[in-house]
């Protein structure tokens, strides 16, 4: 059996209830796929975008809809060793990726102010632009729940706002396109052991930043979303479910008991739009 074909299967048994599963509920809940739909999978490197673009594959070949795929690979100055790992796990996958070239890299290192999120900013312009020129009409990106329940709660704790991340929301600066996350019910540490169950591994963010993490950890670094990962870690010792809670709560936003909410970039009191 091949390594594709040993990794689709664990995905489909041993896997199933913990990545697949999660994965087509994800789809269905909110409607991330449609037929006819041209979906540009854009893939990192890293474990998340490549098991996104195994299972998005696999997702393809087992659907009731017709929708076509592109497994879509932007450079953005990758050192020889990171972009011919990612190009040997592609074919160690066999997935048929398109690889393009950007210099986003060189750009956000030259500024020592906030220089990820220079970085995020500009790969998601590059990758809508690419995916547009390929006739896509979305474009999936492979954010888990881990990274959902994080950035909830670096809101609260750091932005002064209840403020989730989308399973899906339309582009503001590329017509016709949507994002979309159909990881957003999988849980980081099942596809950390999953890669490792596989024997797989995989590059990190690869920027000067990052590029000497190890390739199973969590991504450790003096960052306020590290912060987040550990007071999680301590809290789920306690009550294992916290990350559940947190998850179900922004499905569940009670407007009765918060004096505003924001829309559009504006705060209104919760009174006005009860009495509009």
């Amino acid at each position: 059996m091949t390594t594709a074909k040993k990794a689709e299967n664990s995905i489909l048994t041993a896997w199933r209830a913990r990545l697949w599963e999660p994965f087509c509920e994800a789809i269905a809940r909110y409607r991330l796929i449609e037929a006819g739909d041209r979906v540009a999978v854009c893939i990192s490197g890293g474990k998340d975008s490549m098991l996104l673009a195994k299972m998005m594959q696999m997702y393809r070949q087992r659907a009731d809809i017709p929708f076509d795929l592109h497994f879509i690979v932007m450079d953005p100055g990758y050192n020889t060793v990171n972009r011919k790992k990612i190009e040997e796990n592609a074919a160690l996958l066999e997935i048929p990726v398109n690889i393009f070239e950007s210099d986003i890299f060189q750009i956000a290192n030259a500024t020592e102010k906030s220089p990820c999120y220079l970085c995020a900013r500009m790969r998601r312009g590059h990758l809508y632009a690419y995916a547009q020129q390929l006739g896509c009409n979305k474009i999936a990106l492979g954010h888990h729940f881990s990274d959902v329940i994080e950035t909830t709660l670096m809101g609260w704790f750091y932005g002064s706002q209840v403020q989730a991340m989308l399973p899906k929301l339309r582009a503001t600066n590329f017509t016709g396109m949507q994002l979309i996350r159909p990881l957003y019910c999988v849980h980081e540490e099942d596809i950390i052991a999953w890669c490792r169950d596989n024997g797989l591994e995989f590059i990190q963010c690869a920027c000067r930043f990052t590029e000497n993490r190890e390739v199973y950890g969590d991504g450790s670094s003096n960052s306020k979303r590290q912060e987040i990962k550990e007071l999680l870690k301590r809290l789920r010792a306690e009550n294992p479910g916290v990350e559940q809670s947190v998850f179900e709560s922004i499905h569940r936003v009670n407007t009765d008991t918060v004096p505003l909410y924001k829309a559009c970039g504006k705060a209104y009191p919760i009174a006005d739009r009860k009495n509009n």
